[in-house]
């Protein structure tokens, strides 16, 4: 085994990455208000990165979804890097598949023959960006490139000359058809001098003859994260303040996830003067991917701010994804995750339950009106997403009382006292210990028939009758005691209090009613005609109360079937 992270002093071996000398830094204190332009690089950044990457069908695929979602710029691909990537693009603008209003983005490195065969792939797109760049931290210049500050900065510029000439290469026409925009990426610009960062990219948009009206994207991507996310932020907030002519440029960031911080990199950035996002739907990207652009759009949405794009049939973003990519999104993804949502601990589920329930009670007290979401470990309405909430709150080992008691609610309609709750918990509990795995709503309703609904033994109710005279109700009823058939009576201020008496003559006992509640079970949660449900908690001197439950369409005779299975349940019967 190997015993580095033992044995090894790390600073040995790393240094920390130096902070930024930003006096008054601003964007702590700053808060988002608005989205950032959104641009998606799945077709691109994200194609690279698979293991087989995708063919023009899933392209096209793909690229529907985006359009779908609301992305207005789409990184489509790289068509100077294969024969595939042109035809891609081009079949886009030949096909007409490009809205009015997206603006389709190529990327190319900055050498002559490859921006030529870049432009040529996008003419006849109504809107296209040519996005070019090259390496700019002195490690990839010193190591990688072998080449000088100056000899990096002559790279950058002699391509927006390239990109100028091929397009004053094309026919007047053909040109005028397209809107061309830049974009320029100094790449490893996380690992970049800032003076330099700087002076490369103001030498681009001098180059470029950028203007207000003729804005560069100046993209400043954590190409590999090596820092914490407030040094990026500090390091766009640098950029933002002293870059020259800022009003002629639109600052862009492209943040990987080498460190797991992409999202706050990119939401870090917006604060500090970024106005663009590039990434992936659900982090695709190299290494350990891109930043989620879902992530970003929801954690907007969570704080009243619409994205600007649409989320709400998650689901069916995700399939897609996964059918496109061959990558499976994980349980627990932020937002998206087939487990974000879910709460199988028996404190987060009660959480939920109550704070669900105190939110349709308000919602229905609001008169349709819109009102604040506020559910303990639900950020955001799952419903916003498209999500059901029967992934809400699922049950094993872990779980208790509540998300028990929400499962019968919700499915069956019935909405159990709090002490009985309690008692259909430990009776659940037995059966996942004894299975080890999720039980499902039915599983978990077939355990409280069993054992509080059907109780049966050894007393079982078979009719009644009731009769009233002078205020007083005499109840005569059908039973059988270990299944012998006898008939009882008894006379009491009502039906139950009857039926309990008549019991305690016939069995020599002392029950007494310690609790009852009752309610309807609609139809459409059993798909049966409305019953009602009884709860009754029974009470003797020598033992522990007992509940037991009746259903049944007469409410009387639900009451009385509560009362036979909890006397069934109490245990003082054992012996009689």
């Amino acid at each position: 085994m190997n015993t580095t992270f033992k044995t090894m002093d790390p600073s040995k071996k790393y240094r920390p990455y130096p902070q930024i000398d930003l006096p008054n830094r601003q964007w702590p204190d700053n808060v988002l208000v608005k989205p950032p332009i959104w641009l998606s690089t799945d077709l691109r950044d994200g194609n690279q990165s698979l293991i087989d990457p995708m063919d023009i069908d899933k392209k096209l695929k793909m690229f529907d979804l985006l359009v779908q979602l609301g992305y207005k710029e789409i990184e489509v691909g790289f068509p100077s890097a294969s024969q595939i990537e042109f035809d891609f693009v081009r079949r886009l603008i030949e096909e007409n598949r490009i809205p009015e209003d997206v603006s389709i983005q190529a990327l190319t490195q900055a050498r002559t023959d490859l921006i030529n065969r870049t432009v040529e792939s996008l003419v006849g797109a109504k809107n296209a960006i040519v996005h070019v760049y090259n390496a700019t931290s002195p490690l990839f210049r010193e190591v990688v490139y072998n080449k000088s500050k100056a000899e990096t900065i002559e790279i950058a510029v002699n391509g927006i000359k390239d990109i100028k000439a091929a397009l004053a290469a094309l026919p007047a026409d053909v040109r005028a058809q397209t809107n061309w925009r830049l974009e320029y990426s100094p790449e490893t610009f996380s690992m970049t001098e800032l003076d330099f960062a700087k002076e490369i990219c103001e030498a681009v948009m001098q180059e470029w003859g950028a203007t207000p009206e003729n804005q560069v994207i100046l993209n400043l991507p954590t190409t590999i994260e090596v820092a914490t996310p407030n040094v990026f932020a500090d390091q766009v907030e640098w950029m933002h303040r002293h870059l020259d002519n800022r009003e002629s440029a639109i600052i862009s960031v492209h943040p990987h996830n080498d460190r797991g911080t992409g999202t706050a990199c990119a939401e870090l950035a917006i604060l500090a003067g970024a106005d663009r996002v590039e990434g992936c739907l659900f982090g695709n990207g190299e290494r350990t991917g891109n930043v989620c652009l879902v992530n970003l759009a929801v954690n907007l949405w969570s704080q009243g701010i619409h994205p600007g794009v649409d989320y709400s049939n998650i689901n069916e973003v995700i399939r897609i994804a996964e059918e496109c990519t061959q990558l499976p999104v994980g349980a627990r993804h932020p937002w998206a995750g087939e487990l974000v949502f879910t709460a199988f601990s028996g404190s987060h589920q009660d959480a939920i339950k109550k704070g669900l329930t105190r939110q349709k009670d308000r919602e229905q007290s609001a008169n349709g009106e819109t009102i604040m979401w506020e559910v303990p470990y639900l950020p955001i309405d799952p419903a916003d997403l498209g999500r059901s909430y029967e992934a809400v709150i699922r049950v094993n080992a872990q779980s208790g009382k509540g998300g028990m008691a929400y499962l019968l609610e919700r499915d069956y309609g019935l909405t159990l006292p709090r002490i009985l709750q309690v008692d259909v918990a430990r009776a659940v509990q037995v059966l996942a210990d004894e299975t080890g795995k999720e039980l499902n709503s039915e599983q978990i309703h077939q355990v409280f028939v069993d054992e509080f609904v059907e109780r049966a033994t050894p007393i079982q109710y078979i009719d009644h009758t009731i009769s009233h005279h002078t205020g007083v109700e005499t109840l005569r009823a059908q039973i059988e005691i270990k299944g012998e058939s006898t008939v009882i009576e008894g006379t009491g201020n009502g039906p139950l209090s009857a039926f309990v008496h008549a019991l305690n003559q016939k069995l020599g006992t002392k029950f007494s009613v310690a609790h009852y509640s009752e309610h309807d079970i609609h139809s459409d949660q059993t798909g049966e005609d409305a019953q009602a449900a009884c709860y009754v908690q029974v009470a003797h001197a020598d033992f522990a109360p007992a509940y037991g439950v009746g259903i049944h369409e007469n409410i009387v005779t639900a009451s009385l079937l509560a009362v036979v299975s909890a006397m069934n349940r109490s245990g003082v019967l054992i012996d009689r």
